[in-house]
């Protein structure tokens, strides 16, 4: 492919992703494997390059763009090397008169400023859009951190979890022995320290109600040393599905899963009401402190689908509150910088359940944010969350 061909391919994959945001279609990695399946002529270096011109739009434009050609001209309008590419050639993008719509720069949709906690200035909200290293956690039913690292000559101990490697973005971990074996597993370092606060400990019963994948539930499942009883429960089966080969291959295979029925959860559950010493909701949320792994999030996120989540958010954490044990805790969690999922939501279940006190341990890293805790890329170097623990007094 010419490099103005790549530029116009990357036109037309900005397109069906606008287009997917719009109407909550497939995903824009899902659309890129599936463009070049159909075109077997493009080479790696190629597909490579195509791949870095959509990412880099969709990071550039905070707004749902009105086209894949504004979006791509608002890259050129600071690029003038990409500029010159819109040049009519065959096979690449008409030229650019300077008319057209261009796509505006910025980290956070409009929509989304007043809501992103406050801590969050202009710099850190830019930080959102970065790339992302990978963190692998070290899988203690099997291995120590140190024999990890003396297989990764470019790993690097994680600051803020003890089970955490650090990679340069991109690294082909899934290639390695280390993974094959289950020795480690890809988990944003955050992710880590959420999973920590749960404090499990062997011969407990805790319950990730969210599980979905397990990613959280295996770190749970090393901390409990596999002994003890541990439920992943989640209302999509797909997901569950995923966690059993990788129970199997962490040796974690004591794992129980459970599927509920959405909206039905409470008849699967209340076997096990008032039973465990730590309940998990790693709930459904905006994904805004994901945006630096899927950035095009920001497009499909709107103010009718934000009303739904926090709703749903304070139903299961008041579902999870009913499966504590008196004294036991419960730790709630969001991929989220806003205030509507974070900590107005806590403090939301705190009014509606007093026999509750926040319960965060002094050492936590972390910025304190009203009975919890906040992470971001710029000030912690990991995914944005926001979690807080409770523990259960009556």
């Amino acid at each position: 492919m010419t490099p103005p061909a790549r530029v116009q391919a990357a036109i037309e994959l900005l397109d069906g992703i606008i287009l997917a945001a719009r109407d909550n279609g497939p995903a824009a990695d899902t659309l890129i494997a599936a463009y070049f399946k159909a075109r077997r002529y493009a080479g790696s270096k190629d597909r490579r390059a195509v791949r870095d011109l959509v990412y880099a739009a969709i990071r550039r434009s905070g707004e749902l763009p009105e086209s894949g050609r504004a979006a791509m001209l608002g890259l050129a309008s600071e690029n003038a090397e990409l500029a010159a590419l819109f040049d009519g050639s065959p096979h690449g993008p008409l030229p650019w008169d300077g008319r057209e719509p261009v796509a505006s720069a910025a980290a956070v949709p409009s929509w989304l400023t007043p809501l992103i906690a406050a801590p969050l200035d202009k710099d850190e909200q830019a930080a959102l859009l970065a790339r992302a290293p990978l963190d692998l956690r070290v899988n203690r039913l099997k291995t120590g951190r140190e024999e990890v690292l003396a297989q990764l000559p470019e790993g690097v101990p994680a600051s803020l979890s003890p089970d955490g490697v650090r990679l340069p973005e991109g690294s082909p971990i899934e290639q390695s022995p280390l993974w094959r074996e289950g020795l480690v597993e890809v988990q944003d370092e955050g992710s880590q320290l959420i999973a920590r606060l749960c404090e499990a400990q062997p011969g407990q019963t805790v319950i990730d109600l969210c599980a979905g994948a397990g990613g959280k539930t295996l770190a749970l499942a090393a901390d409990m040393q596999a002994s003890g009883r541990l439920i992943a429960s989640d209302t999509i089966r797909s997901r569950l599905a995923r966690l059993e080969p990788r129970a199997e291959r962490a040796g974690a295979s004591f794992i129980e899963t459970l599927l509920l029925d959405q909206g039905h959860e409470a008849e699967r559950l209340e076997p096990l009401a008032g039973m465990a010493d730590c309940v998990l909701v790693d709930a459904p949320c905006s994904g805004t402190g994901t945006w630096r792994r899927n950035p095009e999030a920001r497009w499909r996120l709107n103010p009718v689908r934000l009303e739904r989540l926090v709703a749903e958010q304070a139903r299961i954490m008041d579902s999870g509150a009913g499966l504590v044990k008196q004294g036991g805790t419960m730790v709630y969690a969001v991929c989220s910088l806003l205030d509507r999922e974070g900590r107005d939501q806590v403090d939301a279940f705190f009014r509606r359940n007093p026999g509750w006190a926040a319960d965060l341990p002094r050492d936590m890293p972390g910025r304190r944010w009203g009975a919890g805790i906040l992470l971001s890329p710029a000030h912690d170097r990991t995914d944005g969350f926001f979690f807080a623990r409770m523990k259960k007094s009556c």
